[in-house]
């Protein structure tokens, strides 16, 4: 009896070590995020059935990262064997609500008609001659915008429609940022914009005037876009996410 005894509580020491070494290691990781994105909401992160993913969730959104934090995964986890997705489930388990789809169905990402964009409400900046034409919805605050416009700044003959699209729900502080930008006046947005996405630097506190961030935020949800970088080219082709200038050069080609 004596040895069953003992034999149960090495038993549950072991277990609680494991679980307090599982902590330290979440508690590790969503503390490294917080540090390497600090304009971005991290409520959250536990372990997956994936050894080395992790769940993270960022305010209203899951996605799944791997402990360097440093790569990420958006999308959905299934369980195969009992037909399960694990993501939908977790999102019913913490009562997060997935926004609605627009009438037309978000995957099939059709054309866009270029004319309809409202040009009025972008930041316009001309590259070279500027003959090709890029639109592009960013986030002040969203880590891929800002890899993405030092691969911009590397493109010739191309003109920038760059409409401001802040995730409220992802980076909190991307509204009042993209504010500050617009209302920095048409001549000094776009070093104002340049500067917070390649030099680091908080726009500057500008005298609030009228923005077009609603309306951006309205148009991006119409055409179905779903994150940020997101651009489309002037015959309504659309790529999203960070990639390099030679890339982007060749899909805007692709087009003629």
């Amino acid at each position: 009896m004596k040895r069953t005894i003992l034999t149960l509580a090495a038993a549950a020491a072991t277990l609680f070590a494991g679980a307090a070494l599982a902590d330290a290691k979440t508690d590790s990781i969503l503390l490294n995020l917080k540090v390497k994105y600090p304009a971005t909401t991290f409520t959250g992160v536990r372990a997956t059935p994936l050894q080395g993913i992790y769940e993270v969730q960022m305010g209203r959104n899951l996605a799944y990262v791997d402990e360097s934090g440093r790569t990420f995964l958006f999308g959905s986890m299934y369980d195969m064997e009992a037909r399960s997705d694990l993501t939908a489930a977790r999102k019913t388990e913490l009562g997060i609500q997935d926004a609605p789809a627009p009438q037309q169905q978000r995957a099939e990402a059709p054309p866009i008609k270029w004319s309809d964009l409202p040009m009025a409400d972008a930041m316009v900046r001309v590259i070279g001659k500027g003959e090709r034409k890029l639109a592009l919805f960013s986030d002040p605050d969203c880590p891929f915008c800002r890899q993405l416009e030092r691969e911009l700044e590397k493109l010739d003959n191309v003109t920038i429609y760059t409409f401001l699209y802040p995730l409220a729900s992802l980076h909190p502080g991307a509204p009042a940022k993209s504010e500050n930008i617009w209302c920095a006046g048409e001549k000094a947005r776009n070093k104002v914009w340049i500067d917070q996405m390649i030099g680091g630097k908080t726009p500057p506190a500008a005298k609030a005037c009228a923005t077009p961030l609603e309306r951006n935020v309205a148009l991006g949800d119409s055409l179905n876009v779903r994150g940020t970088p997101t651009m489309f080219t002037s015959d309504g082709r659309r790529i999203s996410g960070a990639m390099p200038a030679a890339r982007i050069d060749a899909w805007l080609n692709a087009g003629k």
